[in-house]
């Protein structure tokens, strides 16, 4: 991680974009949840995997979503409990909550590919929230035989305080109000994705926000943004600012805080761990 003082320049330069920025567009990615103590390995796995490392050889929680398992209720009493952590347990560090404080003030727009609701649980604006890629709080019809989603609070707190030998009672697995079909999570994995009201309507929002803002003083703001799913984040990041000759980029990343060649001289790209760096500034 680089030093306080080799970071004190680009904190500057970020200060200043932000208290001049007329807008505030936060592109968020997997790594600002994991600045936050959202970690899918190491200690945070042992906690609450244990069990499920000990039999099935899994070792960590991106790798979990993807075994096998025999039977639903195996494979329920994984993501149930994957969920919880995830999505209704708090993180163990305030980084959203600190980042609202750089930028509650302004007039904001956040696109994110996480899926763990940390944004609306620090208190941003619900209105001001584009979530592309899903909710872990929500279901869908696996078919999906509707373009709806459904709350799944209580049946997932209900799945990971009855199940027994890493199975849940078969009487909770989720299935579709509609068709009866299995649930599955509001995921986007492939083309069966559920695209709700919400999602649109959010979709939308994000879209007239980046209408009104194609001018002027805009600072695009994207933290912890890997190369999964770049043309959801950095990619139009980079070529708004391109295209918008007042416009400043800036990118925290861990370690690969980088910006292309023609806009560099008004890109901010600071390397490091994104807490430390959100506490600086």
């Amino acid at each position: 991680m680089p030093s306080t003082g080799n970071c004190s320049e680009p904190l500057e330069r970020l200060k200043e974009a932000l208290d001049g920025a007329e807008a505030v567009i936060v592109g968020a990615g997997a790594g600002l949840s994991t600045a936050a103590g959202f970690g899918y390995g190491g200690r945070r796995f042992e906690k609450y995997f244990s069990d499920f490392a000990a039999k099935y050889g899994i070792r960590d929680m991106y790798s979990g979503g993807f075994y096998p398992f025999e039977t639903p209720e195996e494979y329920w009493a994984w993501w149930s409990r994957h969920i919880w952590v995830n999505r209704y347990v708090d993180p163990p560090l305030p980084v959203y909550e600190k980042l609202l404080d750089l930028v509650g003030k302004k007039d904001y727009f956040v696109i994110t590919t996480n899926v763990d609701h940390c944004f609306q649980k620090a208190g941003f604006d619900k209105a001001r929230l584009f979530y592309t890629q899903g909710d872990y709080g929500l279901f869908q019809c696996s078919q999906p035989c509707r373009q709806e989603t459904y709350d799944n609070a209580d049946i997932i707190r209900r799945m990971v305080e009855e199940q027994e030998n890493m199975r849940v009672p078969t009487e909770l697995l989720p299935r579709c109000p509609r068709c009866g079909r299995p649930m599955t999570v509001n995921l986007r994995a492939d083309d069966k994705f559920v695209e709700d009201t919400g999602w649109h309507a959010a979709a939308r929002r994000y879209a007239a926000f980046l209408e009104a803002h194609e001018h002027g003083k805009v600072l695009y703001w994207e933290l912890g943004v890997g190369y999964n799913t770049p043309g959801i984040i950095k990619y139009p990041f980079w070529q708004m600012t391109a295209e918008n000759p007042e416009a400043t980029y800036a990118c925290m990343n861990r370690s690969n805080a980088v910006a292309p060649k023609g806009i560099q001289p008004r890109s901010i790209c600071i390397p490091g761990d994104i807490w430390a760096n959100l506490s600086r500034l």
